[in-house]
């Protein structure tokens, strides 16, 4: 072990400050070849425990306590290399150690065990007690062979966590088959050390290698981009004062196309962008212009086939889902989807009654909308959601019968209950694909007939929008959309709700 200097002093966080910036020197033991004494058996020793085991599982560990609680005797019982001794902490108990951990909630010992261990030339961690410590214990990610270590210079064990969390996510399972790939690469490299560093480096330079940004790069594009609209531009000019039966096929189109067309594309870019309210907007929407609460959700889900399926497919391009979680909401929320669709369209004769069912739903959506715009720092939870199936199967249901809340119920309660918010969102959005695809053909078979003009408008001005939301998501500022969507969806449906209560009256 390296020892401590001659004088047993330690370096002190003013040391640190006045240095500048993290001065942690990171390094990765082999604790199955070192002998690693703990001091303390509760709850925080339970934790240093699960720490050294999970990490090192043939870890040699001498455990010193007075009293040892039921969850360390078990996971110590679990373990061969474990020894327990249930006695007072003595100066002899460092003897043979090569690392020391204090998790004792009794500040003097904790000093005590310090002193003895600096005795010993013995590098310690007190827990909790960041002066006091040699070295600290940083949130840990493995995949595999691979394994990355996250220090804060022991400021902050919260914001590691979150970065060990959003590290899981990111960093595929794979990793570990590219590492042993390179491993086996490695071995059969002829040559010495130089050629074969040469070779490696050649082999690798591709996972970091950036592609060139240019400035006629970026202008090329918008100059691509600006042929195209303004040749669509041109020839659609040229069909409306050359030819009359274009111009008057477009003047017969019914002016509800492009109305639901412009708030086709206004509500699927916000929803891309922040993760929710395109069902709930749009169905207020078509509510308000008199369509009837199923057509409207057959509207709402036709739509969002093919602008989920974009913006799903972008997603997927920018490695933005988690496949786990995709496939526990999915089948879930299919069932419920189509039993939602399947009730509402059993309903459709009665179309005066529902309508005001659906925008009292619409109003609540716009309420919870209202108060996570006003509460985006909100602290999120550190455990997270577990019944995901159930989640789903009630998302897809009332989505269905409402005609939205797929994004407000299901990705609100994923980043409410600690999923990452970038992979939530990517998830969610591709499953609502699927998800409104067999919706849509359960509406489809139960409905006789539906408004074709609002659902095209819908369709395209959606799909159109969608690729442009997904690749903004992460760098929208989202409160001031939320609060306007929200607004926005509560008047109206107070709207829509106090007319009828009129007509009753």
């Amino acid at each position: 072990m390296t020892s401590l200097p001659r004088n047993n002093s330690l370096s002190t966080l003013s040391d640190e400050k006045a240095a500048g910036g993290n001065q942690l020197f990171p390094v990765f033991l082999k604790l199955n070849d070192l002998h690693t004494v703990l001091i303390g058996a509760g709850n925080v020793g339970l934790e240093k425990l699960t720490a050294l085991l999970n990490n090192s599982p043939l870890a040699k560990v001498t455990i010193i306590a007075l009293k040892v609680s039921t969850e360390v005797y078990l996971l110590a019982t679990a373990y061969s290399t474990v020894t327990i001794h249930e006695k007072l902490f003595e100066e002899q108990d460092l003897d043979g150690a090569d690392i020391v951990v204090a998790a004792t909630n009794d500040s003097v010992l904790n000093i005590l065990i310090r002193e003895a261990a600096h005795e010993r030339k013995l590098l310690i961690n007190v827990a909790d007690k960041p002066s006091l410590c040699d070295f600290y214990l940083g949130s840990i990610v493995q995949k595999g062979d691979l394994k990355i270590a996250i220090s804060t210079n022991g400021k902050s064990p919260t914001v590691a966590k979150r970065l060990k969390e959003v590290l899981n996510e990111g960093l595929p399972e794979e990793i570990d088959t590219t590492l042993q790939q390179l491993s086996t690469l490695r071995n059969t490299l002829k040559g010495d050390f130089t050629d074969k560093v040469k070779k490696l480096n050649e082999v690798t330079s591709v996972l970091v290698k950036s592609k060139p940004h240019s400035k006629f790069k970026s202008l090329f594009r918008w100059i691509i981009w600006g042929t195209i609209v303004a040749s669509i531009a041109i020839v659609v000019s040229i069909l409306w004062f050359r030819n009359p039966e274009f111009k008057n096929y477009v003047e017969g189109i019914n002016p509800i196309f492009y109305y639901f067309l412009g708030a086709g594309f206004v509500f699927a870019f916000i929803d891309g962008a922040i993760g929710m309210s395109y069902g709930v907007t749009s169905t207020t929407f078509s509510l308000s212009m008199g369509i009837p609460p199923a057509t409207a959700s057959m509207g709402v889900h036709l739509s969002e086939i093919m602008s989920n399926g974009i913006a799903g497919w972008m997603h997927y391009r920018m490695n933005n889902i988690n496949w786990k979680l995709f496939w526990l909401l999915l089948i879930p929320g299919i069932i419920g989807a189509m039993t939602g669709a399947y009730l509402i369209s059993s309903l459709e004769h009665y179309a005066q009654y529902t309508k005001p069912v659906v925008s009292l739903y619409t109003l609540i959506l716009g309420i919870v909308i209202f108060r996570k715009a006003l509460d985006l720092k909100a602290k999120r939870s550190s455990a997270k959601i577990k019944n995901i199936r159930f989640l789903g199967l009630g998302g897809g249901f009332i989505d269905a019968v409402g005609g939205g809340g797929w994004g407000s119920i299901v990705l609100s309660s994923l980043i409410a209950g600690g999923r990452n918010p970038r992979f939530s969102l990517g998830t969610v959005k591709l499953s609502r694909f699927f998800i409104a695809l067999m919706s849509s053909l359960t509406f489809i078979a139960m409905l006789n007939g539906a408004h074709w003009e609002a659902v095209a408008g819908l369709v395209i001005g959606s799909a159109l929008a969608s690729p442009i939301a997904a690749r903004i998501s992460n760098k929208i500022s989202t409160k001031a959309i939320m609060i306007s969507v929200s607004v926005i969806v509560i008047l109206i449906s107070l709207r829509s709700i106090i007319n009828f209560v009129l007509k009753v009256i």
